[in-house]
């Protein structure tokens, strides 16, 4: 057995597009493409409005924020959803209490295959 860590003491800071208080701990990178990681929004975090470089899975595991496309109209979040972005979608996550999730990257992610939609 070996023991790894993704908390947000091993991550890197995230300052582009005017995100702050954000911390990505990167999890794993595929041959195929697939990037997982975990994204760390302390209290008052914020993932800055910015477009999605391909199709993004965001699986929010902790805590409660909102998310918001090119439009002005938020959405809230907790933990149980996920957010599904297209590529070149523009997107913002804020928060805060803080939140945790895991974002999966990758041109075949078909998240509705498996998971329920919310209505």
């Amino acid at each position: 057995m070996k023991l790894f860590r993704f908390d947000a003491e091993v991550g890197r800071p995230v300052t582009a597009f005017g995100s702050d208080h954000t911390v990505l701990t990167r999890i794993l990178k595929t041959t195929a493409g697939v990037q997982i990681g975990c994204m760390h929004l302390q209290r008052g975090g914020v993932i800055g409005l910015h477009q999605a470089v391909g199709p993004q899975l965001f699986l929010v595991v902790q805590g409660e924020g909102w998310v918001r496309g090119k439009e002005a109209k938020r959405t809230v979040v907790r933990a149980g959803h996920a957010v599904f972005w297209e590529s070149g979608e523009w997107h913002e996550t804020r928060t805060e209490s803080g939140l945790t999730a895991i974002l999966i990257e990758g041109e075949e992610l078909n998240p509705q295959e498996y998971m329920s939609l919310v209505e």
